[in-house]
């Protein structure tokens, strides 16, 4: 389904996290399909079934997949908006930290700003793939 970076500083369950968000908005993850369970995963990507118990607990809190009692794990019916405003704060300062890096690329915000819509737009623009 995907690959997970074991040589990345980003934690492995953060790179599910956020690998699963992805595949969502690009179509490939459709609502209400039905992921590997946590040890099929586990077992798919070479990560420790905890780890990937903690990345679909994170999800589930983010309404971004749902588990179904004796059925398994689903992609959720609709996106949510996240309205938790920690989470939105973590964003900005991400996003903070980017534009420093890119300014100190010598990017210039028209450049930012056309990447950023690339993205987006890659990405279905956030509507509901």
């Amino acid at each position: 389904m995907f690959q997970i970076d074991d040589k990345s500083n980003v934690a492995i369950y953060e790179q599910i996290i956020w690998k699963i968000k992805e595949l969502r908005l690009r179509g490939v993850l459709r609502p209400g399909e039905k992921l590997p369970s946590v040890r099929e995963l586990s077992a798919m990507i070479i990560a420790n079934p905890n780890t990937v118990s903690k990345a679909y607990q994170e999800l589930e809190r983010q309404g971004v997949i749902e588990t179904r009692q004796g059925k398994g794990t689903f992609m959720a019916e609709a996106m949510s908006n996240m309205p938790d405003p920690r989470y939105r704060a973590a964003i900005k300062e991400q996003l903070q930290r980017m534009v420093i890096d890119a300014i100190y690329a010598g990017l210039s915000l028209p450049e930012i700003q056309s990447w950023l819509q690339e993205e987006f737009e890659k990405l279905g623009g956030g509507k509901d793939a």
